[in-house]
C-alpha cells in the first residue's frame, strides 16, 4: 500500500517536491474570464495581469467535485491518502475536501491552519515522514504534532492591495504610501494576523530577520522562502541582509513564488519566511 499526498493550488512547494504530490486546483477570475489556478495560467501570468488590471481579481475556493478526479483514483485500490489544504479560516476548500471524502476511509483530510509556504513546509514534512518508511496514521499524527509548529511571516512591498481587498482602509493604505511603510504579517490560528510595520526595505529585512531569529529555527525540518510578483531581487537582498540566520545552518535555501490566491491580496514585492520553530 503506497500513501498519496494532495494539496490544493493555494499550496507552494519546493520543486524538488513537486513531483511526490498531486494538486487541487483552485479558481482566479479576471473580469469575465476564469482560469483554472496552475491549469490554465500560471504564476507568471497571474502576475503580469495582476500588475496590469485595475480591478482585483477574484478567487474562489475548490468545490467537493474538483477532489474526485484524483480521489476516483484511490477509490478501489490499497493506496490511502492524506490531504493537507489552506486554512479552514481562509478557505472552503477545506470543508469541500472532507465532504468530497465523507465516505472513504483511507483518505484523511487535514486543515494545515496555514497558507502559501508555510502550509507547504507542512507538505514537505509529510512527504519526508512517508519517505521514512511511515505508514499513514503515523504520518498522520507526525503532522499533527508538528502543525502547531510552523511559523510564516511575511514583509508586504504595498498596502495597496490588503486595500483593494477590502483588509484596509484607502486612508491607512494613502498614509502607509506616503510614509513608505511595509506591513509585516504572520498566520494566527489559521488566520492572517498584522504583527507590526517597517518604514523602508531595510527595516523592514531587519524586521523580518530578528523576528524569525526571536521565534527560533529549526534547521532540522523543512525551510522555505517565498516572494510574490515575478522577480526575486527583493527576497535576495532578504537573504544576504539576513545572512547570519542561514550560513553553517543549512546548506542551500529552497525558494518559491507565492501562489495566485494569497498573491492577490499581498500583492507583487512580497517576502516570506516560512520554517518550523525550535522546541530548545
Amino acid at each position: 500500500m503506497s500513501i498519496r499526498i494532495i494539496t490544493d493550488s493555494t499550496i507552494d512547494i519546493a520543486d524538488s517536491y513537486k513531483e511526490y504530490v498531486s494538486v487541487v486546483p483552485l479558481h482566479v477570475r479576471f473580469g469575465e474570464t476564469e482560469y483554472i489556478d496552475g491549469v490554465t495560467i500560471t504564476k507568471q501570468e497571474f502576475y503580469d495581469k495582476l500588475i496590469e488590471t485595475d480591478e482585483l481579481p477574484q478567487t474562489s475556493q475548490a468545490v467537493p467535485a474538483d477532489f474526485d478526479p484524483i480521489f476516483d483514483e484511490i477509490r478501489g485500490t490499497n493506496d490511502s491518502a492524506i490531504v493537507l489544504t489552506i486554512s479552514s479560516a481562509l478557505s472552503g476548500t477545506y470543508q469541500s475536501a472532507c465532504i468530497a471524502s465523507e465516505d472513504d476511509d483511507n483518505i484523511t483530510v487535514i486543515d494545515t491552519l496555514n497558507v502559501a509556504t508555510g502550509a507547504g513546509i507542512l507538505v514537505e514534512y509529510a512527504i519526508d515522514c512517508v519517505m521514512s518508511g511511515m505508514n499513514h496514521d503515523e504520518v498522520v499524527d507526525a503532522i499533527m504534532a508538528k502543525r502547531d509548529d510552523v511559523c510564516i511571516i511575511a514583509l508586504l512591498d504595498t498596502l495597496e492591495y490588503l486595500k483593494m481587498g477590502g483588509r484596509i482602509s484607502a486612508t491607512a493604505a494613502l498614509a502607509g504610501g506616503l510614509l513608505n511603510i511595509k506591513p509585516v504579517i504572520t498566520v494566527k490560528d489559521g488566520a492572517i494576523d498584522l504583527i507590526g510595520k517597517a518604514r523602508g526595505s531595510k527595516q523592514g529585512n531587519n524586521f523580518l530577520k530578528n523576528k524569525a531569529a526571536e521565534s527560533g529555527i529549526d534547521y532540522e525540518l523543512p525551510i522555505l522562502l517565498g516572494y510574490s510578483g515575478n522577480s526575486d531581487l527583493l527576497l535576495k537582498k532578504y537573504i544576504e541582509d539576513s545572512k547570519e540566520l542561514w550560513e553553517g545552518k543549512v546548506a542551500d535555501l529552497d525558494i518559491s513564488q507565492v501562489c495566485s490566491v494569497i498573491g492577490t491580496h499581498v500583492g507583487p514585492g512580497a517576502i516570506v519566511v516560512s520554517f518550523f520553530k525550535s522546541r530548545l
